[in-house]
């Protein structure tokens, strides 16, 4: 028997209840996954908090990682004892699960199941912003609002390795020695002079802005995006912004999207393998992996809701 966390209305944490099922076998173009991994991302929280739809009863999750235990009709490419991870499939809170191919990659022997279940849709996520919505070149200046959380650290440190210049803003000062880690220069959203500073650094605005806050530092998202910049949408933990007027007139462009838009067919191979080649360069080695027992996954979300999560979440089975 499986087990399972499934919420059958929305709130807070506590509406994540453990629970087991039968998983049976897998289906044509299926493969059932024994997982040793599961991801914990922030849109999980907005699942749980009824902010993302998903038909409940649910089992929320996206992300995870483990080996293939056995495979169905007219499955090529994967075999029984195959390492995979997936990303952006839906069922990920449970320790056996049944899922199609399309989102599964191997994951590389030198790379750890637990390294895979952590990073591999955060680290989609912030090959998009580098690649899809901003083609991030050595030299660019970039805005990174949110640097403190799980994405946003690892665009940071990416960007960095890249040959960008990177402005990490942090939402406190307890976060801000974690933003100084993967960014030449660490600022307050709070502070009333960050927009001033920003323009210190950079006299004509910043090239791209990686926003992953929204309504409550837009305001700066815009003020610092020189004209003909980019705003990069990723997230919106504080809410949709309202545009402002002037910026189409300068010529700013926002981009935004899920990351699935951007990471699919052939792209799936090249991200995979720019973010393991990141990860064994080092880029990520700072940024610490906070292992949960997966009977906990409700605290870890307790702990996310706190702004208690200091690294990658990530649960164990």
């Amino acid at each position: 028997m499986a087990k399972v966390f499934r919420i059958h209305e929305t709130g807070g944490p506590s509406v994540l209840h453990l629970e087991t099922e039968e998983v049976g076998a897998p289906g044509p173009g299926e493969v059932r996954l024994i997982q040793h991994a599961v991801g914990i991302n922030a849109v999980d929280a907005l699942v749980r908090e009824g902010l993302y739809p998903m038909k409940l009863p649910a089992i929320p999750g996206f992300e995870g990682a483990g080996v293939i235990d056995s495979v169905g009709a007219g499955v090529t490419g994967f075999a029984v004892g195959d390492r995979v991870a997936y990303f952006f499939a839906e069922g990920g809170y449970a320790t056996e699960k049944l899922s199609a191919t399309a989102p599964l990659v191997h994951i590389p022997e030198d790379i750890r199941t637990d390294i895979a279940g952590a990073f591999l849709a955060k680290g989609f996520t912030a090959w998009m912003g580098l690649r899809a919505l901003h083609a991030l070149t050595s030299g660019d200046t970039v805005l990174v609002l949110g640097a403190s959380g799980s994405v946003g650290s690892i665009l940071s440190r990416w960007a960095t390795h890249l040959g960008a210049t990177v402005i990490g803003v942090a939402g406190s000062p307890s976060k801000l020695d974690k933003v100084r880690a993967g960014a030449a220069h660490a600022l307050l959203a709070s502070d009333p002079e960050a927009e001033r500073k920003i323009r210190d650094i950079a006299p004509d605005g910043v090239d791209v802005v990686y926003d992953f806050v929204g309504q409550a530092t837009f305001a700066l998202a815009a003020g610092a995006i020189k004209d003909g910049g980019v705003i990069a949408a990723i997230g919106q933990a504080s809410g949709q912004p309202p545009v402002p007027a002037d910026l189409a007139r300068r010529g700013v462009e926002i981009r935004g999207g899920g990351t699935p838009q951007y990471v699919r067919g052939p792209t799936v191979e090249t991200a995979t393998n720019e973010l393991w080649a990141a990860y064994r360069s080092g880029v990520f080695v700072d940024l610490e992996v906070v292992r949960y027992p997966f009977e906990e996954i409700a605290r870890a979300h307790a702990d996310l809701a706190g702004r208690r999560l200091e690294g990658i979440p990530v649960a164990i089975v």
